[in-house]
């Protein structure tokens, strides 16, 4: 066998494994930067949700 003979399907099988493993990777980026974003935001939604309770309290609605 010669290294130029391959298979047409199998070529287009090792293509769509690439794919499928680089839509993978940019799926799981995404995730990752939603995460940080959420861990980066942790302080300011803390800071709201303390206003929010400081608010209510003053207001007699706990």
């Amino acid at each position: 066998m010669d290294r130029a003979e391959i298979d047409t399907d199998d070529l287009l099988k090792l293509v769509l494994l690439l794919v499928v493993v680089w839509l993978l990777v940019e799926i799981v980026e995404t995730v990752l930067d939603v995460a940080f974003w959420l861990f980066d935001a942790i302080p300011t939604l803390i800071g709201v949700a303390l206003v929010v309770v400081i608010a209510l309290r003053l207001a007699d609605r706990i």
